[in-house]
């Protein structure tokens, strides 16, 4: 998860440099991959212009030669500028010679065909806010010449890339981050952006939706909105996206990224005009069945996948990817949202099966909370009015179990005593309060602690008191004592197979061998080398349904293997006084087990010969 400093200030700007937050968030549990830098250099290089005239270059017809206004009194430049969109007039944002590129080139004087050109005009891809690179960023007329451009546009960030453990979906948003920024800081959080919801409750004319499976579909919302303008995105949207390693396409679709990021709650934007019939339908796919999705590719689904159909059929694969068919487009004038919600393992298991990965399948499969579909909704809802022009069209459709019986808020007993005798130390009721409030869980007094309720977002991942104490000790870790676990019953002992296979692995040592680990996986042209016999039963390998490769392709039934590719391997590069030894697994196919039985075996190479298996636990 990447997430940009700046986007996060927005929410919880804590008064500690970037450095302490990464480390203070790290010591709670949200651990801090890497900090990049995203966009220019050195900033000051970077300024907004005039471009008082344009003249077309004498010997070249796609270059113009620019005389630019770069304010703080400094004398008139000359701009060499190959953008077709140049223009007399227009206020344009300009790197002087010596700023920093944002791939660390630094910028110099430089002459193009004959002509002396002391900066660049720059267009949105040459400072990273886009991948626009069709022509120059025309600015507003307002801003005076000279004004550094990081004051009007976002040109330079430190982007925080975050390690997001599967239990904690709430941190796959910009929003959940600051939550714990918060937590960890004591720095003010700013309202949720969604808490205004421009939407209302109730039908929309035209539009229906069905969810025959609701055992893998809790819920699912749609709103539509006509009179839609297609467009760029404002330059900021897209600065947000491009230093979070999204690429910006339009306005709509860059919309439903952005509402991903911020609350970590995937959505999609169908076209209304291209829905067939206007209804969609959620229901299971059919075996064989196709749909074209928005990369382009064909994929061919099973029955225990889930599709949204149309009166044409799938239209798209349901928590995974959109479908080409009802796509935004250039000429899209209407849309239907679709926020939704769905079974994790159900998407997990679709993305796995079709080999097919997205951000959207990446946050369903970790379970999110059907109560966050609203929020993504009224988040996407506020920026579609306010960015493209759209009027909503009716209410919202509240399909779906979810909408008939929302599911229960669960709520836990936190007792100060457990909390004491699971973490060693004595933390007030206030401070454990606190902590819990500013993750967003409710608490009430009871008589020997709290009263937790636990957050939506929250719901599968704390169910039990030990939660509730992991989530007040993990922002006390620089506090807690060491001590060691409590002694329960007597010591544990090896058991025999345990004290025969050491003493014959320190027997082993004694004799100047080294252990070595192999591989578990082989492949099945090891038993002719070996020479075994054809009925010997170490020639009964089981196979791997999904092998990391055609030479691991089985399991081994005999450290032989991995003893002589050791062997080879040291001899190939001159080491022929070999002592070497492996204590390992092998497997063998039991026609009456549904596993292969698992032993242990023991073998050694001493001294240039062979020592084969002799012992383990099931060898007789």
């Amino acid at each position: 998860m990447r997430v940009p400093y700046a986007w996060l200030r927005e929410y919880c700007a804590p008064d500690i440099t970037l450095a302490q937050l990464e480390q203070r968030l790290t010591l709670t549990g949200t651990k801090v991959e890497a900090i990049h830098h995203h966009g220019v250099g050195a900033t000051e290089g970077f300024v907004v212009g005039k471009v008082l005239t344009r003249e077309k270059h004498p010997d070249a017809d796609r270059l113009s030669v620019c005389t630019v206004d770069v304010g703080n009194g400094e004398e008139i430049q000359q701009i060499v500028c190959g953008a077709p969109n140049v223009d007399a007039g227009q206020t344009v944002a300009v790197a002087r010679p010596g700023a920093i590129m944002p791939d660390g080139t630094k910028l110099k004087k430089a002459k193009l065909r004959g002509l002396a050109s002391a900066g660049m005009i720059l267009a949105e891809d040459e400072v990273s806010i886009g991948g626009d690179h069709d022509g120059i960023m025309v600015l507003d007329d307002a801003l005076v010449a000279g004004t550094p451009l990081l004051d009007v546009l976002p040109i330079s960030d430190e982007v925080i890339e975050f390690e997001i453990t599967p239990n904690r979906p709430d941190c796959l948003g910009v929003y959940g981050i600051a939550r714990e920024v918060h937590a960890a800081t004591g720095a003010d959080l700013a309202p949720a952006p969604w808490s205004e919801d421009p939407g209302t409750a109730g039908p929309v004319p035209g539009v229906t939706i069905t969810v025959d499976v609701p055992e893998l579909c809790p819920r699912f919302t749609a709103r539509a909105f006509e009179n839609v303008t297609i467009a760029p995105s404002p330059r900021w949207l897209k600065a947000r996206l491009s230093a979070a390693g999204m690429r910006p396409i339009n306005n709509v679709v860059d919309i439903t990224n952005y509402v991903m990021l911020l609350t970590g709650h995937p959505l999609h934007a169908f076209d209304l005009d291209r829905v067939a019939g206007g209804q969609l339908t959620v229901r299971r796919a059919r075996d064989g069945e196709q749909v074209e999705t928005l990369d382009g590719q064909t994929r061919t689904l099973d029955a225990e996948m889930v599709v949204i159909d149309d009166a044409d059929g799938p239209t798209s694969i349901a928590g995974v990817m959109g479908g080409a068919r009802s796509e935004v487009a250039d000429d899209t004038t209407r849309v239907l949202l679709e926020v939704a919600s769905w079974i994790g393992p159900n998407i997990h298991r679709t993305s796995n099966q079709l080999q097919l990965r997205s951000e959207a399948s990446g946050r369903y499969e970790k379970g999110l909370a059907p109560e966050q579909a609203a929020d993504a909704q009224a988040m996407a809802t506020r920026l579609l009015l306010e960015l493209t022009g759209a009027s909503l069209v009716g209410g919202t459709i509240d399909a779906g179990p979810f909408a008939q019986d929302p599911w229960p808020t669960p709520t836990l007993r936190l007792r100060e005593a457990r909390v004491e005798g699971l973490l060693g130390l004595a933390i007030a009721r206030e401070d454990q309060r606190a902590t819990l409030t500013a993750l967003g869980f409710g608490t009430a007094d009871a008589d020997d602690g709290l009263d937790v309720t636990v957050p939506a977002f929250r719901r599968n991942d704390v169910t039990r008191e030990a939660d509730l104490v992991e989530e007040v000790g993990r922002f006390k870790l620089d506090q807690l004592p060491a001590t060691l676990p409590k002694r329960r019953g007597a010591a544990g002992r090896l058991s025999t197979d345990q004290r025969l296979r050491r003493r014959a692995v320190d027997a082993i040592v004694g004799r100047g061998a080294y252990e070595i680990v192999g591989w578990s996986f082989t492949e099945p042209g090891v038993a002719d080398r070996l020479r075994l016999p054809a009925d010997d039963p170490r020639r009964g390998f089981v196979a791997l349904e999904n092998p990391m490769s055609e030479d691991h392709a089985v399991l081994r039934t005999t450290l032989l293997g991995s003893l002589l590719d050791a062997t080879r391997h040291n001899v190939a590069r001159g080491n022929v006084d070999l002592r070497l030894f492996e204590q390992g697994a092998v497997y063998f196919t039991d026609p009456d087990a549904p596993l292969p039985r698992e032993r242990r075996n023991l073998g050694a190479l001493l001294h240039g010969r062979l020592v084969p298996p002799s012992w383990g636990p099931g060898n007789d």
